[in-house]
Formats: structure tokens, sequence, C-alpha cells
């Protein structure tokens, strides 16, 4: 399957009807704990990323590793932007490639992005629109362009280049409301799907990231 006919696909599965998010000061996306991840699906776009849980307190931390493997894991809820429109979450990575051109298909591989989905209210995955918030190659950070796969995707290099401590949990938080708005001219009320991906398909690089603690906030 190509990784565009792909796409389409995971789009689908993305915008299918989630579970409403429980409102809150703070609404839990991921802690990572072994009864939580049977919320969160994989979908392969070329083999299987090794996902894997490492720690022994809660938040626990999600590993990923590939070398020429590609697959996402997404949850699918619904998440109230105009109650909790900040993300949050934490991630570092081993090591990026620098040489590669994150614009182009030859370089669209991360060894870390997190990204948030919404359908426009349509069951059509070719309506979907996502933003992805990645650990980019060469990009400089603030920076975003649209998908090399996809209009429908947008990139925003929230880190960029070698990490100074790879062994450094870094804490982000986006408000995703205004994201959307600023990169797509809308303003949404809610995120149908959440997603991570470690990916090396394309430029077939050796990549190894690190997630922990996704959640959103009124502030």
């Amino acid at each position: 399957m190509s990784r565009v006919l792909s796409i389409v696909v995971l789009s689908f599965l993305l915008i299918m009807e989630g579970t409403p998010a429980e409102v809150g000061e703070k609404v839990s996306i991921a802690t990572f704990t072994n009864d939580e991840m049977s919320d969160w699906t994989e979908r392969s776009f070329e083999k299987h990323t090794n996902y894997q849980l490492i720690g022994e307190e809660t938040p626990l931390a999600l590993k990923a590793s590939c070398e020429d493997q590609a697959s996402v894991l997404y949850r699918r809820v619904s998440v109230d932007l105009t109650k909790t429109p900040f993300l949050h979450w934490s991630w570092r990575v081993e090591e990026v490639h620098p040489n590669l051109d994150d614009t182009t298909k030859d370089g669209d591989d991360y060894a870390a992005r997190l990204y948030v989905v919404y359908s426009k209210g349509s069951i059509l995955p070719w309506r979907a629109k996502a933003v992805n918030y990645v650990w980019a190659n060469s990009q400089p950070i603030g920076s975003a362009w649209p998908s090399a796969f996809t209009d429908d995707d947008i990139m925003v290099a929230q880190q960029s280049g070698q990490p100074v401590n790879p062994g450094e949990w870094i804490h982000e938080v986006r408000n995703v409301r205004e994201d959307f708005n600023k990169l797509f001219g809308q303003d949404i009320k809610s995120i149908d799907s959440v997603a991570i991906m470690t990916d090396c398909d394309n430029s077939k690089l050796p990549s190894t990231g690190y997630y922990r603690d996704i959640w959103f906030s009124a502030e």
C-alpha cells in the first residue's frame, strides 16, 4: 500500500467517533500504563515501529525505535478545545539526521512526532486535518510546512536538530485551537484523535524517540 493511500486509510480511522474526554482542569491522554495502552491502536505504514513501555513509576514512558519501519499509535478521543485547548507533553530523542530535508518525501522521517486530528464534522477521510508537532531534522524551530504527502497535514518544528542532552526530558505546551486557526484559518471546537509516531521508512536511517505524559488543560 502506498504511503498516500495509507494516510487516507489512517485518516478514516482517526475521524471515527472517539470517546469524549472527561472535562476538567486536566484531561489526561496518556500516562502510558499497561492498562491504558488498550485505548491505543497501532497502524502500520511500513512494518512496525518498536514501541515499548519503560520505567517503573507512573507516568511511564514510551520508547519508540525504528530502522526502516513506520507505524503510528493513535487514540480516538474527543477533546473540547473550548474548555481545554492547551496540549502538554514531554519527549526526548537520542539523535536526528540533520542532512534530511523535512519538507520532502525522502526526508519525512522523525525521531518523534505528536499530532492531533479533527474531521470538520465529516466522516470523509480526505476532509480530516492534522497538526503534527515534530522534532525536526533540519527545519528551524517555529517553522511550519505542509506534509510532503498531503496538504491536509501541517508540520510544526517544535524542536529541531541534535538534542543538547539526549537524556533530558523536554516539556512542551501548545494552544491547539490557536494553532489550527493560524495554520488552517479555521476556528475548530474539538479534536477527534491524538497520535504519536516515530518513523524511518523513507530515509532508512535509524531513530529513537521517547514520549511521556500527554494531557490537555484549560490554561
